[in-house]
């Protein structure tokens, strides 16, 4: 594939160090309010800014790009880029999180919330730990595990807190951690006065996450339409 890489800071390079290894080509680096043609690329992969997605992520449909997009902060124009999706026939993969580790964890959050929902004894948080330049929080991979329980549970929406104890019965805490150098860690806890259940990852580096994408780059080059990672991994 010949990749038109948005975004190259860390976790850029770390996709380039990885399609490398796997055969394919970086045929263009860009970095914010560089001027760029994305028509030479095969496709677009994004981590970029939260104020740029949206621009590279249009720029690529118009010019018949499929795109894998990881950009996180920039969610209230989702809605935008997938109706450029579809009026230009166009292929997309959004994540907040690429890593398949991570959407093996949202699976076993998904089934927990499930079983949880009938034991009201239990209180529950979820706690999101990144580095110190994470420009967004909370994560959106804690934000889609909240959005998860939501869904499999009577909890009605999320709330970002500043320590475990929470203010309403009906939302999904998140507590968001920022430690220098931390390529991120998210943990989902019920607890009771008895006990306390929870699942945690750990990521160990960036390589998950960048391998991840790659993965669904690979997969999704020669389809045509909206696509998750559980496409990609046949999960869920």
């Amino acid at each position: 594939m010949k990749i038109a890489l948005f975004g190259y800071g860390k976790m850029g390079k770390e996709i380039e160090k990885i399609a490398l290894e796997r055969g394919h080509e970086i045929v263009l680096k860009i970095k914010e309010n560089q001027e760029y043609d994305v028509s030479k690329a095969d496709i677009g992969i994004d981590f970029s800014v939260p104020n740029a997605a949206l621009n590279n992520i249009v720029s690529c449909f118009k010019n018949n790009v499929p795109v894998i997009s990881g950009t996180t902060g920039w969610l209230d124009d989702l809605d935008k880029a997938l109706t450029v999706c579809k009026e230009n026939k166009g292929s997309f993969i959004y994540a907040s999180n690429f890593s398949v580790g991570v959407n093996l964890f949202f699976e076993l959050n998904k089934t927990l919330a499930k079983i949880m929902n009938t034991h009201k004894e239990y209180s529950l948080d979820i706690e999101e730990i990144h580095h110190t330049k994470k420009l967004d929080a909370p994560s959106g991979t804690a934000i889609s595990l909240a959005e998860e329980i939501i869904k499999n549970s009577f909890k009605n929406n999320w709330e970002l807190i500043e320590n475990t104890v929470k203010e309403d019965i009906n939302s999904v805490p998140i507590l968001a951690k920022r430690i220098l150098d931390t390529p991120g860690t998210h943990k989902v806890s019920y607890r009771s006065e008895i006990d306390t259940i929870e699942i945690k990852h750990i990521a160990n580096n960036r390589k998950g996450f960048a391998l991840g994408a790659i993965i669904a780059a690979e997969w999704l080059i020669k389809k045509n339409g909206i696509y998750t990672m559980k496409d990609v991994l046949n999960i869920g």
